[in-house]
């Protein structure tokens, strides 16, 4: 993946020239604090680029009328950490995604779909709206990881670790250490049971594939395409497009892009992943982005493309229509594919509301043009802010409750089935909408429990970022 190859020299010139003090990159005060330093990029890097500046009294570019005002102002944050979140615009509710790494390599190699994984992704429910107890199930063993080595399975369910009971207090300390034990159980007459069964993993560097499936169907001589796609990685574009050469190869008439867990990722790989699916839209608008009111001149359009960076052209299949899998882990990339080809043709959406994030961010380093040519040594610091907003051609945005499917249906913990079996009850949905049959009926479902949320470890999981400007 290329990270900031073009420079965003023009971006820093028009933060420094607008503000009413003089940057002295030389200032003792500066230059001897170590956090003031940091603090100092973070500061100008959120000023130049942040998406929600306006709304940030100050962010302001006149706030600041003296050098010695400027330092006071950093002063007041002991830690680069403190001095990002002020900075931020109504976490909770809007910009719940940017973030600042004080290891930025680590946070890189994420962005290029490497980080540590035991393979392992989960749904996790409250017990019982009456107690704290948690259990969980498995919905996703990565290909050719640590548990898919060891045999794990989706749907297998678990509600202790390392022989400790699950609770809404203790759930994500317990999940977040490089090794556990999982102590599995099963649910017998509504209620949740132990078992002897357990399995240790210890998490490792991870590079994932995000093909997860890809498969054709011959359903009444209609072929039928099924592309399991986890994550918009750059690095896998190439892949991507053989898998799409794999499916015009079989000649597949309709196609069911199962999105469910794919968080986002690359903006040019969701352009790409449009293209092929259709082919015939080239050098039309695909989606637009929106930066802040500074940086409006750098408002930029993204065509469907026909070929690769490299070259390569694409394997389209020219589309009317395409039937896509959702939850609300679908974020992101996945939600601007949807936004974006919703002008062009038919998009069956199938599932639960998607998560509503429509911002692109960007690695922003300390560096004269923000990018990592001549980053400062003295640290690792890295932020990964907000910095666009994707619409489609209409400027349609994602509104932030998230993308409403046509079919509703949502995962049952008794129930997942096999991803890529006809039977799986997401992929049967499509493939009977596609029948234009009644539907079959499901397998019984459990009753709904409570979700409980989980910090997730790989934080860049449900981002989309630029690959440059």
């Amino acid at each position: 993946m290329r990270i900031l190859k073009t420079a965003l020299f023009a971006l820093v010139l028009l933060s420094l020239n607008t503000s009413c003090f003089n940057d002295k990159d030389d200032d003792p005060v500066i230059k001897n604090n170590e956090y003031n330093e940091v603090n100092d990029f973070v500061y100008k890097a959120m000023n130049a680029v942040y998406l929600y500046k306006s709304h940030i009294p100050n962010l302001a570019n006149n706030r600041f009328t003296s050098n010695e005002a400027y330092i006071n102002y950093l002063n007041e944050y002991s830690e680069p950490e403190e001095l990002f979140e002020s900075l931020i615009y109504k976490r909770k509710e809007v910009d719940r995604f940017s973030i600042i790494a004080a290891d930025g390599v680590s946070l890189l190699q994420q962005l290029e779909g490497v980080y540590k994984s035991n393979g392992l992704e989960f749904l996790l429910y409250r017990e019982s709206e009456n107690n704290n107890k948690v259990v969980g199930v498995i919905k996703l063993v990565l290909n050719n990881s640590v548990a898919s080595n060891m045999g794990l399975k989706r749907g297998q369910i678990f509600n202790a670790i390392d022989g400790i009971q699950m609770t809404t207090e203790n759930l994500n300390t317990l999940l977040n250490k490089e090794t556990y034990t999982l102590n599995f159980a099963v649910i017998d007459q509504g209620a949740i049971v132990p078992t002897s069964e357990k399995a240790t993993l210890t998490k490792e560097e991870y590079e994932e594939n995000p093909i997860y499936l890809n498969k054709t169907f011959d359903l009444n001589g209609i072929k039928v395409g099924y592309l399991f796609y986890n994550s918009f990685t750059a690095n896998y574009n190439e892949k991507l497009n053989e898998a799409f050469a794999e499916l015009k190869a079989n000649n597949v008439q309709e196609l069911v892009l199962d999105l469910r867990y794919n968080g986002g990722g690359s903006v040019n790989s969701a352009v790409l992943l449009g293209s092929m699916i259709t082919g015939q839209f080239y050098g039309q608008v695909f989606s637009k982005l929106m930066y802040n009111e500074d940086l409006k001149d750098l408002n930029f359009d993204y065509k469907f493309l026909n070929s690769l960076e490299k070259g390569a052209s694409l394997n389209s299949l020219n589309l009317q229509k395409v039937y896509v899998l959702t939850t609300d882990a679908s974020a992101s990339a996945s939600e601007l594919i949807i936004n974006s080809l919703k002008p062009y043709i038919t998009v069956v959406q199938i599932g639960e509301n998607t998560r509503g994030k429509t911002q692109a961010s960007m690695p922003i380093y300390d560096s004269p043009d923000l990018g990592p040519t001549n980053a400062n040594p003295r640290h690792n610091y890295v932020i990964l802010p907000l910095i666009a907003n994707s619409v489609n051609k209409n400027s349609d945005l994602v509104p932030a409750t998230g993308l409403i499917p046509d079919v509703k249906t949502r995962e049952y913990i008794n129930t997942l089935g096999v991803l890529g079996d006809p039977n799986e009850p997401f992929l049967q949905i499509a493939l009977d909408h596609i029948l234009g049959s009644i539907a079959r009926p499901l397998p019984p479902q459990t009753e709904i429990l409570t979700p409980v949320e989980i910090k997730d470890d790989n934080k860049i999981k449900d981002l989309m970022f630029i690959d440059k400007i």
